[in-house]
């Protein structure tokens, strides 16, 4: 993660010499393209293993992962709308079942590609600092990765590869920072969350599980 922050300091030095030259930005079509962090938090991965004959209440705990994607939209002066492609992505930490089981070595993975609808508000000054604040609904593509975990017994199956489409929400807020009349950086905070998706590809294990992150990002956005 240090890397993120490294490269975050990095370009708002360089940007630095062009602000005060800088205008705010102007209304049209704009594109931009994003990189950052997601921090999935903790989830409740319920469900029924119909190879043992009992249903679980899981607690799961995530590692950071990537968070990246792109916008495209029209910028109105005061609101700007626009569409977004975005992939969040977490690593299974550890899983801890309902009677206090913990799995360790967890090897699992549960990723969201986003299609969004944005709705954002921009609070222009006289300054090159552009504060935003706004959020989105849309669709996303979750996929869960076969998962395994370690006990103190043995190695086992958790949860079963599959995919599904759930609807989607996020709400956040960020500064655009102008470089110059068609180039800004874009630093920005996302909440994203879905409402809960099910897993199930066999007859052996059945899934359902929500994906919720808080994603920080540093984006460059191009104004036509």
């Amino acid at each position: 993660m240090k890397a993120y922050f490294i490269i975050l300091a990095a370009l708002v030095t360089l940007a630095a010499p062009s602000l005060s030259a800088a205008t705010p930005p102007r209304p049209g079509p704009y594109a931009s393209g994003f990189m950052g962090v997601s921090a999935p938090r903790n989830a409740d991965a319920t469900g029924f293993d119909y190879f043992n004959g009992v249903s679980f209440d899981d607690s799961v705990e995530f590692d950071p992962g990537i968070n990246i994607g792109g916008t495209g939209g029209f910028d109105y002066g005061l609101v700007r709308l626009e569409g977004e492609l975005s992939y969040k992505h977490g690593e299974m930490a550890t899983v801890t079942d309902q009677s206090g089981v913990k799995y360790r070595n967890v090897d699992g993975t549960l990723g969201a590609l986003a299609m969004m609808f944005n709705v954002f508000m921009d609070l222009h000054n006289t300054s090159p600092v552009t504060p935003y604040f706004g959020g989105g609904i849309g669709l996303a593509a979750l996929h869960l990765s076969d998962t395994f975990g370690s006990s103190n017994v043995s190695r086992i199956l958790l949860y079963e590869e599959d995919d599904d489409s759930v609807f989607a929400y996020q709400v956040g807020a960020g500064l655009e920072i102008a470089l110059n009349r068609m180039l800004s950086l874009d630093l920005g905070y996302r909440y994203f969350a879905t409402t809960k998706a099910r897993f199930v590809t066999s007859y052996d294990i059945d899934t359902e599980l929500k994906f919720q992150s808080h994603n920080a990002a540093v984006g460059l956005r191009v104004k036509f």
